[in-house]
């Protein structure tokens, strides 16, 4: 049994400055901010899958230069230990590689941990919206709400 819990205010507040400064960080190819964000250990899991650990991500952001903008729903956030857990809509617009944009929409869920320097990214997992081949269950047909929504979207 774990002793994961809702944050305190503050530590909610940290958090969200925290992904703002991601969001920002990657819009403007700030690679020193994203250094800064990143936990050395750092493990990226692109939405097809690819696999980033930082160094990696580092150059795919400054190489690719790719987000023009981030979005973000209602995040949920547990955390215990120095560790929290922050999960929830994502969508991203970005340029594509031929030219022109895409947008990519999903769940996001990240890791970070509280040290020394504040909380940092250690890891990241973006699950792409797909076809919901499952119909709603009793309990989230009778809440037709938001978090319903997004646990069925990513449980297919």
């Amino acid at each position: 049994m774990t002793n994961l819990r809702p944050p305190t205010d503050e530590t909610r507040a940290e958090i969200m400055r925290v992904e703002e400064r991601r969001q920002r960080a990657l819009i403007a190819g700030d690679l020193p901010a994203l250094d800064d964000l990143f936990d050395d250990t750092l493990l990226h899991v692109h939405a097809p899958g690819l696999i980033h650990r930082k160094a990696q991500l580092l150059e795919h952001v400054a190489t690719r230069q790719a987000y023009l903008e981030i979005t973000r729903g209602e995040l949920d956030i547990r955390v215990a230990d120095g560790i929290a857990i922050v999960t929830g809509a994502i969508v991203n617009r970005m340029r594509a590689p031929g030219g022109g944009e895409r947008t990519l929409e999903g769940v996001a869920t990240q890791v970070l941990a509280h040290g020394e320097r504040g909380w940092r990214f250690v890891s990241f997992q973006m699950t792409p919206s797909g076809e919901e081949v499952w119909p709603a269950l009793p309990s989230e047909a009778a809440h037709d709400d938001a978090p319903a929504a997004q646990e069925r979207s990513m449980s297919t």
